[in-house]
């Protein structure tokens, strides 16, 4: 992805989409970084015979992360992140593929920011994780 130039940037231009497979050893390593013990995120038979979901659950903070990669790419070099906010709306598995990208939904130049709406879609094409982020340039 090219580092955005805020005279460049117009509503509607489009981010991504990024493609994000977790594997079992990423999704154990990143909680247990986070200090998540949560054995959704890395026992598969507790995860389905007691909590009874279909696979090893994909945790929120991990969509979070990528989220913000998203937004941290598209402001490149001459922008930061000033405001970020997503919520978890659907499970998503190991094995999935995920998939995230955005839309710029509004620009002003006098404050020199950007808004972006962000998502994290499942194979199916929904939305499991919406979000927004404002970027600003220097």
């Amino acid at each position: 992805m090219q580092p955005a130039q805020l005279k460049a940037i117009n509503v509607g231009d489009t981010i991504g989409p990024r493609a994000f497979t977790a594997t079992a050893v990423s999704l154990f390593t990143y909680n247990a970084a986070i200090w998540n013990p949560h054995r959704i995120h890395y026992d598969e038979r507790y995860t389905t015979e007691i909590e009874k979901h279909p696979g090893v659950v994909i945790d929120g903070p991990l969509q979070g992360d990528w989220l913000t990669q998203v937004a941290t790419e598209f402001a490149g070099d001459n922008g930061r992140l000033s405001a970020f906010e997503y919520s978890n709306r659907k499970a998503a598995y190991l094995g999935e593929t995920l998939f995230s990208g955005g839309e710029v939904v509004a620009t002003d130049t006098n404050a020199g920011t950007v808004t972006l709406e962000i998502y994290i879609k499942n194979e199916a094409g929904e939305v499991i994780s919406p979000g927004s982020a404002t970027i600003t340039f220097t």
